[in-house]
Order: C-alpha cells, then structure tokens, then sequence
C-alpha cells in the first residue's frame, strides 16, 4: 500500500491507506483517543478506539515517527474534513526525546534564542516551516520571472582574492597559505557575465562581517542578484525588478498559500508601476535635513506609511542617492552629476533592494577609481574586462530573508531564516 500525505486523504473517503510522519499530539480521552499524525503536507487526526491500539499510542512520545493505516472517514471537525478510524500503528523508530517546547501549540512560546538553538526540531513548528516554504517559493518565482525574460543563471566563486567588493567588512580565511576572502556579493562576476550572456541572475550566499546585532541583518544572507545588459538607464532595470517581484509574489501566492494562511497573511499587490521618488524628495517627505547623505531607518519607515497612504503601494523606489554614497560602479545621473542613476527599494518602509546602472566605459573605471583615491591594481580582473567592449547594462540584489520577513510581518529576520549566522550565532 502506497503511503500518501495528509492532504491526499480527503480524495480517499471509505479507503483504506497508509500515513506515515511524527506524533504531533495525543489526546487520551476516556472512551477514546485522538492520535495527530504531522508530516510534510499538514495534520492527519487518527481516531483510536482499539484497546491494544490506545495502549501502544499511550507509549508514544511526541515526535516519535510512526506509520498508520486506516480507513479514511468524513468529519467536518476533523483537520482537513476527515480522519482515520480503525487504525493499525507501528513505529518507524524509536522512542523520541520530546523538544524543549510544544510543537503542538498554535505558535513556539519559547524564545527566538532557545528557538535558534533547536533549530532542527523549532523548524518543524507549522509557523516555522511556513516561512521557509514561502521562502523557497519566492525563489521558484524569481527564477521563472527572469527565465521567462531570458536570463540565464550563473553562479559565481564565493571565495575571492581580494576584497574589493563593497565598504563592508570581510571575513578572511586562509587559501592554502594564500589570502583569501568570502564574497561580499557576486556584484563584479555578474557585470562581467553581461558580456557573455547580456542578461544574467544568480541565487546565492552572501557574507557580510559588519558588526551589526540588528532585527534586519544577518552575516550570511542569501541574495537574489540580477544584472541586465543593453539598457537605456536605470529605469529599464526597474522595470525588471517591478515584474520580476510581481512573478515572486505570484509564486508565493500559488505555490505556498497554504502557508500564507498558516501565518495568516496575505501577499500583496505589485502596482503596474511601483511609485518612485528622487532622493531629495525623500528627504522632505522624511522630514530629514537636505544635507542628510543617505535615510535612516525612521525616514524610510516615513516614506513606506507615505507611500500607503498617497499611492496605496506597500513599495516605494527612492532614485538617485548621493554618489558620494554608491558604489564606484555606479553610473552617475548625466543631468546632476552628483546624484546617481541608483534606486532603492522600500517595501513596507524597509530597504529591500539596492540597484542601478554601472559605469561601462573603461575609462570612467578609471576615473571612478582616482576620483576615490583608490588604486586599479587590486581591480584589475574586473576593471580589464571594459576594454573589450560592454554595453549600458544594470541590475539589482533582493536580500530573500528581508524580504520574507517583510512580507510574513516577522519582527526578526531571524524568523525566517533555517539557521541564522549573525555576530554571536555559528551554530547549529
């Protein structure tokens, strides 16, 4: 007999079948006993009503696996509508030790330290497991959105020889004898692939060994990142990224909605064209001062409710941030110089996304370089590739925990993260 899940059996009324998963709860009632079985797909209520099968189900301990067959009955109070009567028990293994909390309450009352530090069976918690579903179905339709558009996936060295990247920190490791550094994005090896593939995406590790102990960093994330060549200026990639998250969501909406329910959210709309506006605006909508270099965390918290309220958009794009504050890649607006053709993307008055256009021409590198005090010498892998020939091109990078943490309303990134790796976390 073929073992199905818990979301089969309301095709199999007046069958018999076989479950298999762990003792999620019993209930020992007098004349009867409720056995939940969890697996993959949800709960499956197996009633028992046999003397031998209640005493073997007393012996069980919660998280025990077990295999059951029944017949399936109808019962509206039951999960799912239905239930199995009549059941025959054998454990898949021995007796397990029960987790530090009860997996069986509608929401993990232990805290998030002791929840981290049992990941393993934490992780099981239906509320738990439902971010991580939600997680892989927003990359399942990141994927779809850009191959439908004709991307190609890359992957690129997370491993690299010198640390160049971005302002942040590094974490250094030794190569046999040699430096060596995690990558802090896969930001130059996409721009580079623009030359062989013009559209490119990539989903990845990235590390970051800034000293923040925040809600919203991590120091191992996994990033989206897309990089599009032939564009006209950063407005073309925004439009990538507008459709790429509108297919994102609409993955998440297909592919994990009983998820979503789990956690009692729903995922919201993508406007035709998200609203945006330029950095000095942002400043006054913000209520910050018009010398202010870049937004904190309250001025953009200010223009997501401003944007809600105005536009009706849980997203916002912020164009043209200082250059002074961007990358040396980053190709400057040709109308203010001192602006930047890069946006960022608030979503719900968080930065999710950072991206724009890069230089392309080898001798703006150059320029970029000096411009900074910085020598070409440890760029010179990258920067050489712009004297055979590469076109406008752009892109972006979606930080995936950020933005299921957003959109699932957890308070903690690390909510939604299987096994978080931050300042004070390396295990397990």
């Amino acid at each position: 007999m073929q073992r199905i899940l818990s979301t089969q059996l309301s095709a199999h009324v007046g069958e018999s079948v076989r479950i298999a998963g762990w003792v999620h709860r019993r209930r020992l009632l007098k004349s009867v006993a409720f056995l939940i079985v969890r697996d993959a797909a949800g709960l499956a209520q197996v009633v028992v009503a046999d003397p031998a099968v209640r005493a073997a189900v007393e012996k069980l301990t919660e998280e025990t696996v077990v295999e059951v067959v029944g017949t399936v009955v109808a019962n509206d109070t039951a999960p799912a509508g239905v239930e199995l009567t009549a059941p025959t028990l054998r454990p898949l293994g021995p007796p397990a030790v029960p987790p530090p909390f009860d997996l069986y309450r509608p929401a993990l009352t232990a805290t998030l330290p002791t929840q981290l530090d049992h990941a393993p069976t934490a992780l099981r918690h239906p509320t738990r497991s439902a971010a991580l579903r939600i997680s892989a179905a927003a990359v399942a339709g990141f994927r779809a959105a850009l191959d439908a558009r004709d991307f190609v996936e890359i992957h690129t060295p997370k491993v690299v020889a010198s640390s160049t990247e971005s302002g942040a920190n590094v974490f250094a490791l030794d190569w046999f004898g040699r430096p060596a550094y995690l990558a802090q994005s896969p930001q130059f090896y996409k721009q580079l692939m623009v030359g062989v593939f013009e559209r490119v995406y990539e989903v990845g590790p990235v590390f970051r060994a800034e000293p923040h102990d925040t809600v919203r960093h991590l120091a191992q994330y996994t990033s989206l990142d897309v990089e599009l060549g032939f564009v006209a200026d950063h407005r073309d990639v925004m439009a990538v990224l507008r459709d790429t998250l509108a297919g994102m969501l609409g993955a998440v909406a297909d592919r994990a909605g009983a998820a979503l329910a789990t956690l009692g959210v729903a995922a919201p709309e993508v406007p035709a064209e998200i609203p945006a506006v330029h950095f000095t605006e942002a400043l006054k909508i913000a209520g910050a001062p018009a010398d202010e270099p870049d937004l904190a965390p309250a001025h953009e918290r200010a223009l997501g409710e401003w944007a809600l309220r105005v536009h009706g958009s849980d997203f916002l794009f912020v164009t043209g941030y200082s250059m002074a504050k961007r990358p040396f890649y980053t190709h400057p607006d040709p109308a203010r110089p001192a602006y930047s053709n890069g946006f960022d993307l608030l979503f719900r008055g968080l930065e999710l996304v950072t991206g724009g256009q890069r230089l392309h021409r080898y001798e703006d590198y150059l320029a970029a370089l000096a411009a900074r005090g910085e020598p070409v010498e440890p760029y010179a892998g990258y920067v050489d590739a712009f004297r055979h020939g590469m076109p406008p091109h752009g892109g972006f990078a979606i930080g995936l925990e950020r933005f299921v943490a957003r959109l699932t309303g957890a308070a903690n990134v690390r909510e939604v993260t299987a096994f978080p790796r931050d300042l004070h976390r390396l295990t397990p």
